[in-house]
């Protein structure tokens, strides 16, 4: 009975989550009248916009991407090694973008770096970019950090660092040629997550007046009906590409520890 039970809330689970995405997906191949089609597909992958906005949201996700990891990677090492007793504190802090809305923070970011404060950012675009590009590490922290920490506890940090240090290597040598390999399917996984944030985030990047990704499909479904649809199917293959890659990262990695 409790067997029956279980497969029946997953069925229905599964169903509550698959019908509103095949009804879109159905949709978005009605554009040609009486027929299905892809011309709704064809109409935004050849939209100039489209490609504009998407180039600029993946460089967007891959500077992201490398600045998080220069960031938490450190400061993950760094609290397990050497400062155990602030490692609440480090998870306290990389919860809050989860507690605080993106909305806040932006006009903040606004407030501080206008063309009238000490440092405006908001003044030229590279400028204007880092800004984005911080809110974005912002936005993706606690998974990132997360997914770091998850790594670290798998190996002796302690160990490790002891045993490179008498080979005579330094902090950044430990960092990145010792450390940094042996977490590097945890990175990855953080990696994809962050991704995964950058190309659908709105709130930042429309506020921030950048050519993004997810104001582009804000602003798509203005004035269309079946682009839309097409362009959140997009959008939704893509977040599930990087969870699938998330996936054989994680079976990859069990299987090199399987060999070892």
């Amino acid at each position: 009975m409790n067997r029956l039970l279980a497969w029946g809330t997953l069925i229905l689970g599964c169903i509550f989550f698959a019908l509103p995405l095949i009804g879109m997906t159905e949709f978005s191949l009605r554009m040609r009248r009486d027929a299905y089609s892809f011309d709704a597909y064809v109409a935004v992958l050849a939209d100039s916009r489209f490609q504009d906005t998407f180039i600029y949201s993946v460089s967007m996700a891959l500077a992201t991407i490398v600045a998080g990891v220069l960031l938490v990677v450190p400061t993950a090492f760094w609290v397990r090694l050497k400062l155990p007793a602030a490692r609440p504190w480090v998870e306290f802090i990389t919860l809050l973008p989860l507690v605080i809305p993106a909305i806040i923070v932006v006009f903040g970011y606004i407030r501080l770096y206008n063309t009238s404060s000490f440092l405006p950012l908001t003044g030229s675009i590279w400028g204007t970019n880092i800004l984005l590009m911080c809110g974005y590490v912002m936005l993706a922290l606690p998974y990132m950090y997360r997914a770091v920490d998850t790594g670290l506890r798998t190996i002796d940090v302690a160990t490790l660092t002891e045993a490179a240090m008498s080979l005579g290597a330094g902090w950044t040598t430990i960092l990145f040629r010792v450390i940094l390999p042996n977490v590097l399917i945890s990175v990855l996984s953080g990696a994809f997550l962050t991704f995964a944030i950058v190309i659908g985030e709105f709130t930042m990047a429309a506020l921030l007046n950048r050519p993004a990704f997810g104001p582009f499909m804000a602003s798509l479904g203005v004035n269309r009906a079946y682009e839309p649809a097409a362009l959140a199917v997009i959008a939704f293959a893509i977040t599930w590409g990087c969870m699938a890659l998330i996936q054989l990262a994680a079976r990859f990695s069990k299987h090199l520890q399987a060999r070892r």
